[in-house]
């Protein structure tokens, strides 16, 4: 990565300095990773969401699971962070005032140390408490692009550093996360534009389709969530896999492609984001007192 990431002018469209920054900084990282085979297909590709999509759950919940295991904050930070993630996911409503909030509490933990350090972690919580959770399905469609000459990009809210590591984990192209400042290789604490959600991951898939000389309309997009649709839209053809009711609805009026690698009558009919938010709350419990078993 570049030694300094810096913030935008006041004013500007957040949404569309995210997607750039984030285009900018998944050429980098996929740069620097050096790791996927030159594409035999340059004007296609694919985009996945990761939580819910690629991933049973939320990829930077189980990373903050894995802080805190290394105190990076108190149980009950980590659990106010879950019941956020689940209000948030569940109700799938924004306000001015709630995105404002999110993006002030977003990352802010990471404030003061450096990136060097947060990939470390990001390595090791991966094999944590990542890796077992991928979808075998949803894997399996990605590989079908690779094997076809394409590139395949994950497209997520969790941060660029994070994002890049599943990728790479998963032997794909790259990332396109939210993208925190940083100062010579240290977090300020500050976020780029944005998070990386709704109108911002369209952004970002459209500034890299121009950097990597894509054609979006022979492009494939994957995503579990009705607030995906911007990016949904913005390719050839959109898959959604293992949706809530809203992105079902909106699949099936639009004769979108509906994949569901969920098993059991009750996670169909309420959707994963509420179940894996409820085993979020319950999982952040159970580690605070699991912690303070160990300390008592």
């Amino acid at each position: 990565m570049v030694s300094r990431v810096r913030g935008v002018r006041r004013g500007a469209d957040l949404a569309k300095v995210a997607g750039e920054a984030s285009a900018d900084a998944a050429v980098e990282h996929a740069r620097l990773a050096k790791a996927n085979i030159a594409p035999q297909d340059l004007t296609a590709a694919a985009f996945f969401d990761v939580d819910n999509t690629m991933m049973m759950g939320a990829s930077i919940f189980h990373f903050a699971r894995g802080l805190a295991a290394r105190k990076f904050f108190t149980n009950s930070d980590l659990a106010r962070f879950a019941v956020q993630q689940v209000m948030f996911r569940v109700g799938g409503r924004e306000t001015q005032d709630g995105i404002h909030s999110s993006r002030e509490q977003a990352l802010s933990f990471v404030a003061g140390h450096t990136v060097a350090e947060l990939m470390t972690l990001g390595e090791e919580i991966y094999d944590e408490l990542m890796a077992d959770k991928i979808w075998p399905g949803t894997r399996a469609l990605a590989q079908t692009h690779l094997d076809a000459g394409q590139r395949v990009w994950l497209v997520t809210a969790t941060p660029v550093e994070l994002a890049s590591i599943i990728a790479r984990r998963l032997g794909l192209t790259g990332a396109l996360g939210t993208v925190a400042e940083h100062e010579d290789g240290v977090y300020t604490g500050r976020l780029v534009g944005e998070m990386l959600h709704g109108r911002a991951k369209a952004h970002a898939v459209r500034a890299l389709a121009a950097r990597e000389g894509l054609d979006l309309r022979r492009c494939t997009a994957y995503s579990d969530s009705a607030n995906d649709v911007p990016m949904l839209s913005v390719v050839g053809t959109a898959v959604a896999v293992n949706p809530d009711s809203a992105l079902r609805d909106t699949a099936r009026r639009r004769s979108w492609e509906i994949r569901d690698f969920r098993t059991g009558r009750k996670a169909a009919k309420i959707g994963v984001p509420s179940v894996l938010g409820a085993g979020a709350v319950a999982g952040a419990v159970a580690a605070g007192i699991a912690y303070r078993r160990r300390d008592a």
